[in-house]
């Protein structure tokens, strides 16, 4: 049985999916920073939120904060990956440089 209503679960799916959708591209926009291992974890991502989604009605509220704190910490951390990531690309580009 499928029971579909708004709620907090729904909102956490969204957010989840949004952080792979960008996940996703991060391919196109800079691809100097994407690694093939993030089709994989947005694939991961996408199921994650779909199982959000769908089942997440049954959440009792400590397990519901519990999928915001896991969601908020996998977030943060894609994130400063992300950067990071950035930050080797452009140090490469400068060691490059330096030794033309």
């Amino acid at each position: 049985m499928i029971n579909f209503s708004f709620g907090p679960n729904i909102f956490l799916g969204i957010i989840i999916s949004f952080g792979v959708l960008i996940l996703y591209f991060l391919r196109h926009i800079k691809p100097e920073v994407a690694r093939d291992e993030d089709i994989f974890f947005a694939t991961i991502g996408f199921l994650y939120s779909c199982i959000l989604i769908i089942h997440g009605w049954r959440l009792d509220p400590i397990l519901l904060f519990s999928q915001v704190l896991i969601i908020f910490i996998v977030l943060v951390a894609g994130w400063e990956n992300i950067r990071l990531r950035g930050l080797i690309a452009n140090l490469a580009k400068l060691k490059k440089k330096k030794k033309k």
